[in-house]
């Protein structure tokens, strides 16, 4: 009778620990899904607000609205429309880069303009950064933006299957 009760004990601890593994593996593996990390690069411009330049949530790169700041000076770079488009473009880059990304990787976009008689110098610049499979995108004429800019992109981004994961890693 002693060893019958020693091995219901035995089994009753082993299905206790069991469950408690799947519980906290369950647990775990939302919180991981749920989780989100901080993007940023001194190759774009730091944000100019209280925003982040860009967040990682899983597969997802969630990039703020990039303007045509020089990364060095924070200063707009001077030039017409399609300097500044190519500014812009070029800091979205050094985002998507620093999570080792391209605008291959880009699924949506959104270009803010304060004059939509510059789209179609904007499409021809922009059509230059996306040669192939280019993102949804939409385009929108606002009053005005940040710091006197002309042009605002946004874009979110998904890496591949196989690749990173983000992970919360502020301890």
């Amino acid at each position: 009778m002693g060893s019958f009760a020693s091995l219901r004990i035995t089994l009753a601890i082993f299905w206790a620990v069991a469950l408690t593994v799947l519980i906290v593996h369950e647990k775990f593996a939302a919180t991981i899904a749920d989780m989100k990390k901080i993007i940023s690069t001194s190759e774009a411009p730091g944000a100019i607000g209280p925003y982040s330049q860009a967040v990682r949530s899983g597969r997802f790169l969630f990039c703020s609205g990039q303007i045509p700041l020089d990364p060095k000076s924070g200063q707009i770079v001077p030039g017409d429309i399609a300097a500044q488009t190519r500014r812009v473009l070029d800091n979205i880059a050094a985002v998507l880069k620093a999570e080792g990304l391209t605008f291959d990787h880009v699924v949506k976009t959104t270009i803010f303009l304060t004059n939509l008689g510059d789209f179609q110098t904007v499409n021809e610049v922009y059509g230059s950064y996306f040669k192939q499979d280019p993102p949804a995108r939409s385009t929108i004429q606002v009053a005005a933006l940040p710091k006197g800019a002309n042009v605002e992109i946004e874009v979110i981004a998904i890496a591949d299957k196989d690749g990173q994961t983000a992970y919360d890693t502020s301890g």
